[in-house]
């Protein structure tokens, strides 16, 4: 039972990592200049459905980055909130199964 938690911990934190990755690498494209920048948000995307959408919301605010962009404006904060839920339910449902 206590390797479901560690699992289910360490898919959560490396998830949100690497979501906050991609969120700072396409900040240093923009910044230096790349003009092909918003062409990774696939990227950012995917990274936001697999968990990592707080991360994702939690940076683009912390570098004031992309604020203006609609889609992430709205879609993250409900991804968040539909994030942590299914964690909830992970580790909430970890005694389901024993």
């Amino acid at each position: 039972m206590t390797f479901l938690y560690l699992l289910l911990t360490v898919y959560i934190l490396s998830v949100n990592f690497c979501a906050a990755m991609l969120v700072k690498r396409q900040y240093n494209a923009w910044e230096a200049g790349d003009t092909a920048v918003g062409k990774t948000d696939g990227k950012v995307i995917l990274a936001a459905l697999l968990g990592g959408a707080v991360a994702v919301f939690v940076t683009m605010f912390i570098l004031r980055y992309r604020l203006s962009n609609l889609l992430f404006m709205i879609a993250m904060p409900v991804l968040s909130v539909v994030n942590l839920y299914c964690f909830y339910l992970g580790f909430r449902g970890i005694y389901l199964f024993l």
